[in-house]
C-alpha cells in the first residue's frame, strides 16, 4: 500500500500532511493550541496615500487598506476585540487572544495616538501577543523606542509588506518605496527590536512579473531570515486602479495552476523554520472580480498539498544558507 501524504512527508517542522510551516502548528507549538487573531481598524492611513511619498496608495488596495475584514473602524479598540471575538469564537474553540493591527500602515502616526491603541488592547483577556501591520518606511526612531517597549510586554510580530523585491515593480503598482529603502527599515527594525517576530508579505501575479521575478523575490526574502512569510495571491477588487486594467483586459491574472506551481518553488527556497502564515488570500467576495478560484480555499491548499507531494517537494529543499 502506497504511503499517505502524511506518512511520507520528509518535512520536519509538521505533524501533518503539510509539507511546509504552517501557521497553525506555529501556534500549537508556541501556545499549545489555537488562537484567535482578531483584525482591528485604527483609522491610520499610508504615506503613499496622503501624499508622503504618493497618492492613491497601491493599484491593487481596496479603500479599506486590506482590512476589509476589520469591525468598523469607529469602534473602539476594546469593541473591535470583542465584535471579532464574538464572530470567530463560534467558529474556533478558542480563547487565547491575538490582536491584528491590519488595515493601512498601523504605525503611521503620533505614536502617542499608537501607544494608547496599542496598550487598550494589551489589556483585553487572554491577549498572547500583537500583530501590528505596517510599511517598512513607518519606522522612526521614536516608534521603534515603542515597538521595543510593547516586545518587552508581549509576544510581538511585526508585519511588513514587501510585495516584490523588484523595484521596477515597485514603481508599477504605485508602491512608493525601493527595495533598498525596505531593506533599511527592515534592518532598522530588527536591530532596534530583537525581541519582535518579523513577517514579511509577498504578492504573487502581480503586473508585469513572471515566474522568474517571484522566484528572486523568494530568494531576497530568504536572505533576510525572517521569523514568518505571508504568501498572497493578487485579487483584483473593483473600485481599483488594478480593476480598470483588468476590464480594459491590460492584466490577466494567474490561473491556478500557475499559482500553485510558482508558490510551491517558492517555498522550496524559503527557510525550512521560516512560518509560512499564509499561501493564498482572502479577497472580499462582494468586492472580487478576479480570480475566482481564490474562493474556492479548501481546494487551492489541497492543490498545493498534492502538487508538493507528487513532485516530492517541501519547504527549504531548494534553500541554502550558503548562498545567504
Amino acid at each position: 500500500m502506497r504511503p499517505t501524504q502524511k506518512q511520507s512527508n520528509p518535512f520536519a517542522n509538521s505533524d501533518t500532511n503539510k509539507r511546509y510551516y504552517t501557521y497553525d502548528y506555529y501556534l500549537r507549538r508556541t501556545y499549545g493550541g489555537k488562537c484567535l487573531k482578531l483584525p482591528l481598524d485604527i483609522g491610520c492611513t499610508c504615506p503613499n496615500i496622503d501624499g508622503r511619498c504618493g497618492v492613491g496608495g497601491c493599484i491593487y488596495c481596496s479603500g479599506r487598506g486590506s482590512g476589509d475584514f476589520a469591525p468598523s473602524v469607529h469602534l473602539s479598540v476594546t469593541e473591535q476585540l470583542e465584535a471579532g471575538k464574538k464572530m470567530l469564537h463560534a467558529k474556533w474553540n478558542a480563547d487565547r487572544i491575538i490582536p491584528y493591527f491590519q488595515a493601512h500602515s498601523n504605525t503611521y502616526a503620533d505614536v502617542g495616538f499608537l501607544r494608547e491603541k496599542f496598550d487598550e488592547a494589551l489589556r483585553f483577556p487572554n491577549v498572547v501577543g500583537i500583530h501590528i501591520a505596517t510599511r517598512a518606511d513607518c519606522l522612526p526612531p521614536d516608534v521603534l523606542t515603542l515597538l521595543a517597549e510593547i516586545s518587552e510586554k508581549t509576544l510581538l510580530t511585526v508585519e511588513l509588506g514587501l510585495q516584490s523585491a523588484s523595484d521596477v515593480t515597485a514603481q508599477r503598482i504605485n508602491r512608493g518605496h525601493t527595495y533598498a529603502e525596505f531593506l533599511s527599515g527592515y534592518r532598522a527594525l530588527r536591530n532596534a527590536v530583537s525581541n519582535a517576530r518579523i513577517c514579511v508579505h509577498i504578492i504573487n501575479g502581480l503586473p508585469g512579473e513572471r515566474e522568474k521575478d517571484m522566484l528572486a523575490t523568494a530568494d531576497a526574502v530568504a536572505t533576510l531570515r525572517p521569523e514568518v512569510v505571508k504568501i498572497h495571491l493578487l485579487h483584483i477588487l473593483r473600485g481599483t486602479p488594478l480593476a480598470e486594467d483588468y476590464l480594459r483586459g491590460e492584466y490577466v491574472p494567474l490561473s491556478l495552476e500557475d499559482y500553485i506551481a510558482v508558490t510551491a518553488a517558492q517555498l522550496t527556497r524559503l527557510p525550512p523554520d521560516t512560518v509560512i502564515a499564509r499561501v493564498t488570500g482572502d479577497g472580499d467576495r462582494d468586492a472580487l472580480l478576479a480570480p475566482l478560484w481564490s474562493l474556492r480555499k479548501r481546494e487551492v491548499l489541497a492543490a498545493l498539498d498534492r502538487f508538493l507531494f507528487d513532485n516530492d517537494l517541501w519547504q527549504g529543499k531548494a534553500y541554502s544558507s550558503n548562498n545567504c
